[in-house]
């Protein structure tokens, strides 16, 4: 037994005992029959990131349900790992050439440039893993991964190949989401969609035999240039007799049909909707019904390209503005309306995304979908909260093929070789050296790397050494128990990794999704490097300490729900881990003993604690059970505050103090085991500070054997510890205590001043056996107990409770004299400021002057102070009675 230092400082504390963790392997997991396998794979953060608030949140709950499990006695598997992050790495290792060398990636070349981003992945890949150590994360990190290691390439390469053999991926010219900025393809995930202001444009085209024009609206003018046709729905009057001609595209010349497809609707907007299948998804599908052209007239770079006739060049909103003043100069636009609409963005650099016709790889989703869909519907997996299936359920409804293909250079590369004589595509596990087809030596591999979502698909089998299938982490921690992410991710990551494990592994990769919100600033704004409102928690957890942070984090956060971050908060949390410290400290040093055992002899106030804690372990363990952990984390802070240190420790001074030693024995042992027990419950969320405070305390027998906290057995509620009926009855003593000094606070009596209580009640019994604590904790001088029907004799004030009238003298409450005096005092001030405001409005020259409103005002404050004299005078009175 070792005693506490005065000050629980943090920053001294937390990398020690992380330390010790570490080096004693208390993180690792074994893959052991004879226990219950429980597992949590880490959503990979980006390599090269940094830890943010989101991921400090992320951290805490998959901390605390991993320890929690653990001290359960599961075999607890936290596997963490990394993310190579394509794009948002790319971008970063590109703009640290541009900006020191002054150079981009093509003049690396390939090769070169993945050396360099490799070396940047070495140099700050460690970086995020530090930071979630200080968290007090307790990963198992001997399994660490990363999603371009050798075992997850194997894996990405054996899922392509498995998905291309079935049919599942296919190469074809679609339209997709394209970044003119990232220069790469964008999955439909990928998309931001941002209402913005806009315009639609009326334009005339005129029909090729002179007999008219036919009028469509468009909020993209600049994409008529890649026009090919015209559509109406066959059954519309207004237009069906145009079906089979044809126009003429205006600024260009180009003849172009008139088609019929239902895809139009009647009525809205013109009716005639042009057509530019390069360019615009549903146009696609009606120009593949109608054999109409395809051309694509923006480049890659979002520039008008060489169809664009004298516009080529043009940035495509140059080219916008361009094409709106030629159109009306030349007669075509019949008008302009503002048009607000849906405009999609890169979700990386927020810049306007353009649909264009490309020749990229997919993914077929409708096959895939059917059996994700299928496990969350039947419950196999379950989200939490509920609602989130919906939104998982309707985005799987109706998704389309994922376009996988990126143009990038880091990532997995795909595994396609194309032949230079015969074209034929080859797709293997190992690399080919001739053509599958006809034989030819000549490969060219396709450039294109997969997207990153791709490889994080696989995670949670991947991670465990998947495509062996006889991998024994796989075959025992697969299915993984809980995934734990925000809701921004359900379609690009939980919905991938619910059908790709259904596809390679026939099972579903998790029992649970355990959905939370996002972390906000103070005024529920997102943190973004835009507004600079961002917080970094290491800061905050060299500040406050760590513990801090996850309890301020977890506290009031409900699953699903964005929360508001206040730093104020975190001090409050330090405040609650300091109450923890002192009330330890205060018990350690009143410890003689070297075994703590509860005694066979228990008080009132024992059996009322204890009742209390065992409610506390169902109560906490039921709704760390259901993912509330802020609902425990708030009845853990109230019984600590309150129950065990505010009221536990005072009802036990006297035994603590006093001459009998089998009392003072007795006590300790119940103080003891109160405090040992809360800190197992606490350990999940305050691994630190609790761990710090448990080295330092005797051990029970039932953790004789444990050296570390994290390692005892979670508490259990047991029967022979529930006391209801003293329970309800020290309950009702601490009521009536708390509603006295209530009423003391009010009457501003000062503690030292001891009163005669009378107390009437039902419940004699309670009362008399709890009469010593009246006297230590509310300042009494004596204690009566009478009948619940005892009247109140004059001059004694009442305080009532549900289970007790106490009355007391007001002459033993107040110091009549010092009262009187107050009151006087009081009664001067009062008469004076009454006597300048008459003065002011007795005098003519003020009352007209004045505005309305400000003599009113005097009028009312007047009002006042003459009510307060008479209330003063009144209470005089009363004293002197």
């Amino acid at each position: 037994m070792k005693e506490l230092p005065k000050i629980y400082e943090p920053q001294q504390v937390e990398g020690r005992i992380y330390k010790m963790w570490e080096d004693a392997g208390c993180f690792r997991a074994e893959a052991d029959p004879g226990k219950k396998p429980f597992s949590i794979v880490m959503p990979p953060p980006n390599v090269t990131g940094q830890l943010h608030m989101g991921h400090a949140m992320d951290a805490t709950l998959q901390d605390i349900l991993t320890r929690f499990k653990r001290m359960q006695g599961y075999s607890a598997l936290w596997l963490p790992g990394t993310d190579h992050a394509g794009i948002a790495t790319q971008i970063k290792v590109e703009e640290d050439l541009r900006v020191n060398e002054g150079k981009t990636r093509y003049d690396l070349g390939r090769e070169k440039f993945l050396q360099r981003v490799w070396q940047w992945k070495e140099k700050y890949g460690g970086r995020i893993v530090e930071q979630q150590k200080k968290m007090g994360a307790s990963c198992d990190w001997s399994r660490a991964r990363f999603t371009m290691d050798e075992g997850c390439s194997r894996a990405v390469r054996e899922a392509f190949c498995a998905l291309y053999d079935k049919g599942l991926i296919y190469k074809g010219s679609r339209i997709i989401n394209w970044c003119p900025h990232c220069l790469t393809a964008l999955s439909d995930a990928e998309v931001e969609y941002v209402e913005k202001p806009g315009h639609l444009w009326h334009i005339r085209y005129p029909l090729s035999d002179g007999s008219g024009d036919i009028v469509v609206a468009t909020t993209r003018p600049e994409t008529m240039l890649g026009d090919t046709g015209v559509a109406v729905n066959p059954e519309d009057e207004k237009h069906k007799h145009l079906i089979g001609k044809t126009c003429v595209l205006p600024l260009v010349g180009r003849e172009i049909p008139i088609v019929g497809d239902e895809y139009c609707e009647i009525g809205f907007g013109t009716g005639a909707v042009k057509m530019t299948p390069a360019h615009d998804p549903n146009d696609f599908e009606v120009g593949l019904r109608h054999n109409l052209e395809v051309i694509r007239v923006i480049a890659d770079d979002g520039t008008i390209n060489e169809n664009g006739g004298k516009y080529e060049g043009l940035d495509r909103y140059d080219c916008r503005r361009q094409i709106v003043a030629d159109l009306e100069e030349q007669g075509y636009l019949v008008k302009t309306e503002d048009y607000s609409h849906n405009v999609g963005a890169c979700y990386r650099c927020h810049n306007d995304v353009e649909p264009l016709i490309s020749a990229q790889w997919f993914v077929k989703m409708a096959p895939l979908a059917k059996e994700a869909l299928r496990v969350v519907n039947d419950g196999t997996i379950k989200f939490v909260p509920e609602r989130f299936a919906k939104t998982y359920t309707n985005w799987m409804e109706n998704c389309h093929d994922w376009c996988i293909s990126r143009q990038l250079w880091w990532g997995h590369q795909i595994p396609a070789w194309y032949c230079d004589d015969c074209g034929h595509i080859n797709v293997s596990r190992e690399d080919p050296t001739k053509c599958e087809a006809c034989g030819c030596a000549k490969l060219t591999r396709e450039e294109d790397v997969l997207d990153t979502w791709f490889s994080s698909a696989l995670w949670p089998f991947s991670t465990l050494g998947w495509p062996d299938a006889d991998a024994p982490d796989l075959n025992y921690w697969y299915p993984t128990s809980v995934m734990v992410t925000g809701y921004d991710i359900i379609f690009f990551w939980v919905a991938r990794m619910i059908f790709s494990g259904m596809e390679q592994m026939k099972r579903e990769p998790f029992q649970t999704v355990f959905i939370h919100g996002l972390v906000r600033d103070d005024k529920g704004r997102k943190m973004s490097k835009s507004l600079g409102n961002g917080i970094d928690p290491l800061e905050m957890a060299d500040k406050y300490g760590a513990d801090a942070l996850r309890f301020n984090l977890v506290t009031g956060n409900s699953p699903g729900n964005d929360m508001r971050f206040y730093v104020e908060k975190c001090e409050a949390m330090r405040n609650f881990a300091n109450k923890i410290w002192n009330a330890s400290r205060f018990v350690l040093m009143n410890l003689t003993i070297d075994r703590a055992a509860l005694p066979d002899k228990l008080e009132l106030e024992d059996k009322w604690i204890l009742s209390k804690l065992n409610t506390l372990v169902r109560e906490v363990t039921d709704n760390m059970e259901a993912f509330e952990l802020g609902v425990a984390s708030a009845k853990l802070y109230d019984f600590i505050w309150d129950d065990f240190c505010d009221w536990y420790i005072e009802l036990t001074k006297a035994r603590l103090n006093g001459d009998d030693e089998g009392a003072k024995r007795n006590a300790q042992n119940v103080l003891c085991y109160v405090l040992t027990e809360t800190l197992k419950l606490l350990h999940p969320y305050m691994p630190f500070l609790t761990e710090e405070i448990w080295q330092a305390l005797p051990r029970s027998e039932r953790d004789a054997g444990a050296e570390y906290l994290m390692k005892t057995k979670w508490p259990e509620w047991d029967g022979a510890l529930s006391f209801p009926a003293e329970e309800a009855a020290m309950g009702d003593v601490i009521e009536a205590i708390t509603a006295i000094r209530a009423r003391r606070s009010e009457k501003n009596v000062a503690p030292s001043k001891k009163v005669h209580y009378t107390v009437a009640t039902a419940h004699g019994e309670t009362f008399r056996a709890g009469a010593p604590f009246f006297l230590r904790l509310a300042s009494a001088s004596e204690v009566t107990i009478t009948d619940a029907d005892a009247p109140a004799a004059e001059g004694m004030v009442e305080v009532v409770t549900h289970a007790a009238r106490v009355l007391m003298p007001l002459a033993e409450l107040v110091d009549f004299e010092q009262e009187l005096a107050r009151v006087a005092k009081e009664k001067a001030n009062a008469e004076k400021q009454l006597a300048a405001i008459e003065g002011k409005l007795t005098n003519e020259n003020f009352v007209s002057r004045a505005p309305e409103a400000v003599v009113n005002a005097e009028r009312e404050k007047a009002d006042k102070l003459r009510a307060l004299l008479e209330k003063l005078e009144a209470s005089a009175r009363a004293m002197r009675k």
